[in-house]
């Protein structure tokens, strides 16, 4: 076995025999306590449920994945934007950061019937809700890497003539890339929730509106297979931030198993 391939398979090895080890411990207790479908579907029966749903699911996927993209997208140029003011001006940071704070304790899922008043049952409202719930730990997270570079450094630029919008620029904007990735990587799952949360009530389409049929004809199962399939995409997309953050902030990091 090739070196790379050695490292490619210690690298995706103990997530997959986690997860099945967490599949089979979730089979096993369900048929060692004989515990319901109705209450809790063993993995082997939701799997079941996809592929004999798989082609209802996966039209609602795509429009899950397609409002939590959208949203998600917008959370990153507002957040980062917003980020940045705040790293760079102390003044701002004092100003914002409480505001951020309390904006952010607020339930979102308090706001769906709100944007239901304001924009109607629709995608409008997932985007919205997706937004919110991701747009608080890239903000945070891209004024912290900003804010917190070294004011021994500070003096160091300083006294070589660079003004604060330089290191802002030049050392500061660079130094909060491995916060920015790592804040991708949480508000990309926490989208997902948004998006479906608002789908259970403000939406026509997308897996949480299926989830709720699903619920109302008791079939547990497939409302499992939603959740299954919403998990991989979220999965996914934390892959594509994790290889991006490895490719573009791998220099953040001692080693390159980010």
């Amino acid at each position: 076995m090739s070196e790379t391939l050695r490292l490619r398979v210690q690298s995706f090895a103990p997530p997959v025999v986690a997860i099945a080890l967490f599949a089979a411990a979730w089979e096993i207790g369900c048929l060692a306590f004989n515990v319901d479908e109705f209450v809790l579907p063993r993995p082997s029966v939701a799997f079941a449920s996809y592929l004999k749903w798989q082609s209802a699911i996966w039209p609602n996927a795509l429009q899950t994945l397609m409002t939590t993209v959208i949203g998600f997208g917008l959370a990153i140029v507002l957040g980062v934007a917003l980020g940045a003011v705040i790293g760079y001006s102390a003044l701002m940071y004092r100003a914002l950061y409480p505001l951020l704070i309390a904006f952010n304790s607020v339930p979102k899922a308090a706001l769906v019937p709100v944007f239901v008043i304001w924009f109607g049952i629709g995608t409008i409202p997932a985007i919205l809700i997706a937004f919110l719930i991701s747009f608080f730990p890239i903000a945070v997270n891209v004024a912290t890497g900003i804010a917190t570079v070294e004011p021994e450094l500070r003096d160091v630029l300083r006294s070589l003539g660079a003004s604060q919008f330089d290191i802002f620029r030049k050392v500061g904007f660079p130094r909060a890339a491995p916060y920015f990735f790592a804040s991708l990587k949480v508000a990309i799952t926490l989208a997902f929730v948004g998006s479906v949360i608002a789908e259970l009530g403000a939406s026509n389409n997308g897996i949480g509106n299926m989830m709720v049929i699903a619920s109302s004809r008791f079939e547990v199962p497939l409302v499992f297979a939603g959740l299954m399939v919403v998990a991989v995409m979220g999965i996914a997309l934390y892959a594509v931030f994790a290889l991006l953050e490895r490719r573009l902030a791998a220099w953040a990091y001692r080693s390159r198993s980010v």
